[in-house]
C-alpha cells in the first residue's frame, strides 16, 4: 500500500503543479482588474450580503487509512460549526466586516467531496445539498462543472450568503495543512492570499508578477461574467487536486510507519518468543538432569 500510495502520490503531485501555473496566472489576472471588482459590484458573484446562510464545500478521501488526513478536515469542520461566526466575517475591499447577524441565527449546510466527508457530516446531522463519493472523478477541469455549477446557482439565487471550501493543501509528502478558503462572494483578499501562497513556486515555472494595464473589450462587465465562473471553478478544481496530493501523501506516510511498526513489533516477538523458547529448553534440561541423577542415586 506504501509503493500504491507513492506511485499515485507521485501523479496527484505532477496534477497539482501542472495547474499551479496556470492558476497563479489565472488570478493575477483578475487581481490586475482590481478597478473591475471595485466598480462592477452588480455582478451577481461579487454582491456581499450580511451572512445568514453558509455553504461549505468539503473535501475528504474515499477511503481510510491515511493517518490524521480526514481527521483534521473533521476538526476544521467542528470548529466552524461550534463557532460559525467565524465564518459569517464579509470582505469588502481589503476590510473584515463582522456580521450583523448573530452565530445562533447562522445556518450551515454542506456540500461533499469524498465518502469521509459525507460521513463526517452526516454525524454533524448537517444538511447535504450534495454528495460527491467519488472525489477522484475529477480528474480534469471540466469534471468540475457539475459541482462548481451547484455552487454559483446557490449563491446567485441567494440561498447562500457565503461559501467556503475546506481542504488540505499539499506542501510536502510529509506535510500538509487544513485550509478554509472563501469560494463566494469573490473576495481580492482570498485571491491574493492563494498567489502568495503558491508565489513560491512562480519562479521555479519562469512567472513573473507584473503590472498591467487592460484594454477590455466588449465591456468589463460581460469579461467579469465570463471569467468569474471560470475562476470559481478553477478554485474548487486547484482545492481538489491538493487535497488528493494530500491524500495520497498521508496515506504513504502512514503505510510507512504502519510497516515501520510492524517490523519493529516482530522483532520484539521474535526475541520474546526466543526467550520463552529457551526457557522452556533450560527447564527440560534441567528436569532431564535430575531425573537422571535421582535413578543414579
Amino acid at each position: 500500500m506504501e509503493m500504491v500510495s507513492a506511485a499515485k502520490m507521485r501523479r496527484a503531485v505532477s496534477s497539482v503543479l501542472g495547474v499551479r501555473p496556470y492558476a497563479h496566472n489565472a488570478w493575477h489576472i483578475l487581481t490586475n482588474l482590481a478597478r473591475a471588482f471595485e466598480t462592477y459590484q452588480e455582478n451577481r458573484y461579487l454582491v456581499v450580503r450580511d451572512v445568514k446562510r453558509v455553504l461549505i464545500v468539503v473535501v475528504s478521501s474515499d477511503r481510510g487509512l491515511c493517518g490524521s488526513f480526514n481527521t483534521q478536515i473533521e476538526k476544521k469542520i467542528r470548529d466552524m460549526v461550534a463557532h460559525p461566526n467565524k465564518l459569517t466575517v464579509r470582505r469588502v475591499g481589503r476590510k473584515h466586516v463582522e456580521s450583523t447577524v448573530h452565530e445562533d441565527a447562522v445556518a450551515i449546510d454542506f456540500i461533499t467531496v469524498g465518502k469521509k466527508g459525507e460521513l463526517m457530516v452526516r454525524k454533524l446531522k448537517k444538511e447535504i445539498i450534495a454528495a460527491f463519493p467519488n472525489g477522484a472523478q475529477f480528474s480534469v477541469l471540466g469534471d468540475i462543472k457539475p459541482l462548481s455549477s451547484i455552487v454559483m446557482e446557490e449563491y446567485a439565487a441567494q440561498r447562500y450568503d457565503k461559501v467556503v471550501v475546506a481542504y488540505t493543501d499539499y506542501v510536502s509528502a510529509v506535510t500538509q495543512q487544513t485550509r478554509i478558503r472563501q469560494i463566494l462572494p469573490i473576495s481580492k483578499i482570498d485571491i491574493e492570499e492563494q498567489i502568495a501562497e503558491i508565489d513560491m513556486l512562480a519562479k521555479e515555472y519562469g512567472i513573473e508578477e507584473t503590472k498591467m494595464e487592460y484594454k477590455v473589450e466588449p465591456s468589463p462587465a460581460e469579461l467579469m461574467e465570463f471569467l468569474i465562473p471560470r475562476l470559481i471553478a478553477m478554485q474548487l478544481f486547484h482545492a481538489i487536486l491538493e487535497s488528493q496530493a494530500s491524500e495520497h501523501a498521508a496515506r504513504m506516510v502512514a503505510m510507512r510507519n504502519a510497516t515501520d511498526a510492524a517490523a519493529e513489533m516482530s522483532e520484539d516477538l521474535t526475541l520474546r518468543y526466543n526467550q520463552i523458547r529457551q526457557g522452556k529448553i533450560t527447564q527440560e534440561i534441567a528436569e532431564i538432569s535430575a531425573g537422571s541423577a535421582a535413578l543414579g542415586n
